[in-house]
């Protein structure tokens, strides 16, 4: 397993540059080297899937274990596991705040929630929490991975334990047995968390591993080609046969789906147990026999993950697996589609939805998943379903919340819901997405845990996101900017916002304008028809560019000859077209355009008539109000404040600026809208990469007779 050196190698690494705390299972080192470990050796296996187009069954584990770092897992558990405990200590009369109870247990990552109304503190001290004991406590970690996660809780539920009067020896013992659960379709990592929680259980416990406890942790099991015919000799009926069918289909692509199955039947557990049990009768050892006793040795795996599945918990707590559903192989992507149709976008929102379901009513799930799901329209759908629940705390993260992936793509937040509708709860948000590396936002989040005061801590009601078109999380919103919402007219009763031409292969229909024979391309056409009756084949084509406000980024030109023929005519080698001229009757019109990827500000750009907008070149025309307007509105910072609400990813699509509130007034200046267009007009012409490039700034003052070799041929 390790380079058998101490100078080089796993090893090496290990003793300089690993911390000797990391090590020390007093303060949570054994889990934090088990866990980067796992992580280490996926490295190889993980590289090599993501050069695939499609993930194998095999690729998934090492494709979508990410080690969650330690402050994290300490907040998702403090504040769902943590939490659900002080609730139940004021239902049984603690006068005590939240914040002081957490304070004692010293749960420094426990965020208080905001002040509340007494009515939603009536509804949240429920009266079955007065009656709740320890014991009944239940934890599931769906995707466990080494177990990080249940190592904190573990700790968690000690702390608790202790508190009730209970000896860490039968304290250890009953949360092996009664208050943690973890699955996970790698092996390798079931293994691992298995050993954690053994080895967790025995620090508390000098006796604990010759008592033959098992922990509730397990890798999820294949039926693989098992029916009940392989069972008759032991079944005693033909309903026995119809669930015992049923629960092995269910299980049989287990490696893949995970505990994302779902049953939606009844089974009856103890006939399943019975016949994963029963003895066969004695005899003579044949081939059928020793078939038989593997095949029961694999109902029993099934069985056990099966009641786990079919069962719910006190508290959710995991990192979800990442895969985008273009990642999916078939199989995957046809059990999401058909399972999790409001979710199937991206497995980590899919796992939201399992999770919410593994979590009982009045329970609290906590998760760190990628931020999309707040504000995409495809995870519009699952905001809709999520909003019958109650988000009590969420720390967004943005980028850099993982040492490891480096870069401004992938974005993070991390949560907490309780699964219960609180009318008129106020939440708790954390927007750390400006702290720019993972310790500075932990001491940022540790910050406004002490000081609520801080400028980047805020407090809402969820059902302000109602009033927002597309229902994002945009907790940062001001009032008077969720009043705009309300009374102001959607961008899209205005203007039509329209994707533009996708040709299948840029590569080979588009060009940068210099790159082609001027007399070639038509500059000037204002429509379908009159670029046919010009008989150019290149047209100029608005793909975006970088970030320009007024005018510019003309470019490029798209062959468009004959209205477009080749590209409408352009196949793969199994005949599919590969191009989707979309929106046509809006070619050649003038436009305001913004590009596609908005990293930085958002600029929006007048296009002239006779352009052909590309997928990257967002574009919306004149429906009912005047273009120059809208520019004036949409080339404020007001403006990128709100585009930033509605979709704060690199992303920009007609579906977010359809949504944007417009307060109409007469009290608009065009003429200083027109002169802001000549202005960056004049600048972008300045020089010769612009096909209306006429003269050099710096050759002004040279006589007219010298400047003939510097014209523009367009010009």
């Amino acid at each position: 397993m390790f380079t058998p050196s101490y100078h080089d190698g796993v090893i090496q690494h290990l003793i300089t540059d690993v911390s000797e705390d990391d090590f020390n299972v007093a303060v949570g080192g054994q889990v934090e080297i088990i866990g980067w470990l796992y992580q280490y050796y996926n490295t190889e296996p993980k590289d090599r899937a993501f050069k695939k187009k499609k993930y194998l069954e095999s690729d998934i584990p090492a494709v979508t274990q990410l080690f969650t770092p330690d402050w994290i897992v300490k907040y998702m558990v403090e504040n769902s596991l943590g939490r659900y405990w002080v609730d139940v200590l004021q239902a049984k009369g603690d006068p005590r705040s939240s914040r002081e109870i957490a304070e004692d247990f010293g749960w420094q990552y426990f965020m208080p929630e905001a002040e509340q109304s007494d009515q939603i503190s009536i509804q949240t001290n429920v009266d079955s929490l007065s009656q709740a004991d320890i014991e009944d406590v239940t934890l599931i970690d769906a995707a466990m991975g080494s177990g990080h996660i249940l190592i904190y809780a573990f700790e968690v539920f000690m702390q608790i334990y202790e508190r009730e009067g209970y000896s860490h020896r039968d304290a250890a013992k009953l949360i092996v047995q009664k208050n943690i659960y973890g699955l996970d379709i790698d092996t390798r990592a079931f293994q691992l968390a298995y050993f954690s929680l053994m080895m967790k259980a025995r620090g508390a416990n000098r006796r604990f591993l010759t008592l033959d406890i098992r922990p509730n942790v397990f890798d999820v099991p294949e039926s693989g080609e098992l029916t009940s015919a392989d069972f008759q000799e032991l079944l005693q009926s033909e309903d026995e046969s119809k669930q015992l069918d049923y629960l092995l289909d269910q299980f049989r692509y287990g490696n893949e789906y995970g505990s994302l199955i779902q049953l939606d039947k009844s089974v009856d557990w103890s006939m399943i147990t019975r016949i994963s049990n029963q003895e066969l009768d004695e005899g003579q050892l044949s081939l059928s026999s020793i078939v038989l006793t593997e095949s029961q040795d694999k109902l029993r795996e099934i069985c056990a993950v099966g009641k786990i599945l079919s069962r719910q918990f006190t508290i959710g707590a995991m990192n979800p697996p990442y895969m985008g559903s273009g990642k999916m192989d078939s199989i995957l992507g046809k059990y999401v589609k058909k399972h999790f149709p409001n979710s199937k976008s991206d497995l980590f929102a899919v796992f939201m939805e399992r999770l919410r379901s593994l979590t009982d009513t009045n329970g609290y799930y906590a998760m760190i998943t990628q931020h999309a799901w707040m504000f995409l329209s495809s995870f519009e759908k699952l905001r809709s379903v999520l909003k019958a629940d109650t988000l009590i705390n969420m720390a967004h993260l943005g980028t850099r919340a993982f040492e490891e992936i480096g870069g401004e793509v992938v974005q993070s937040t991390t949560f907490i819901f309780r699964h219960q509708t609180i009318a008129n709860f106020i939440g708790t948000y954390e927007r750390l997405v400006n702290f720019d590396s993972q310790q500075k936002k932990e001491q940022a989040y540790l910050s406004a845990v002490k000081n609520t005061d801080v400028g980047y801590l805020y407090r809402t009601n969820q059902a302000n996101f109602a009033k927002i078109p597309g229902m994002p999380i945009a907790y940062w919103a001001s009032a008077n900017l969720i009043h705009d919402f309300e009374v102001g007219t959607r961008m899209g009763e205005l203007v039509d916002a329209k994707v533009g031409l996708q040709t299948g292969d840029n590569n080979k229909f588009l060009r940068i304008w210099y790159e082609v024979d001027n007399k070639k391309i038509s500059f000037r056409s204002v429509s379908i028809s009159e670029s046919v009756k010009s008989q150019k084949k290149w047209f100029p084509c608005n793909k975006g560019g970088a970030y320009r406000k007024w005018f510019g980024n003309y470019d490029y030109v798209v062959n468009w000859k004959n209205n477009g023929h080749e590209i409408r005519n352009f196949t793969d080698k199994n005949g599919k077209v590969r191009s989707r001229p979309q929106n046509t009757d809006y070619y050649f019109r003038e436009a305001i355009t913004w590009s596609d990827i908005t990293s930085g500000e958002f600029g929006a750009r007048l296009v002239d008539n006779g352009f052909i907008p590309e997928t990257t070149g967002m574009s919306a025309f004149y429906k009912k109000m005047d273009l120059l307007y809208l520019m004036a509105l949409l080339n404020t910072k007001v403006a990128g404040h709100i585009f930033n609400l509605l979709n704060p990813t690199i992303h920009l699509k007609t579906g977010n600026f359809v949504n944007f509130p417009v307060l109409l007034t007469k009290d608009i200046d065009l003429t200083l809208v027109k002169k802001c267009i000549d202005i960056a007009q004049t600048d972008w012409n300045l020089y010769e990469t612009a096909w209306d490039f006429t003269t050099h700034p710096l050759l002004t003052h040279i006589a007219d007779d010298n400047l003939s070799y510097c014209r523009s041929p367009v010009g």
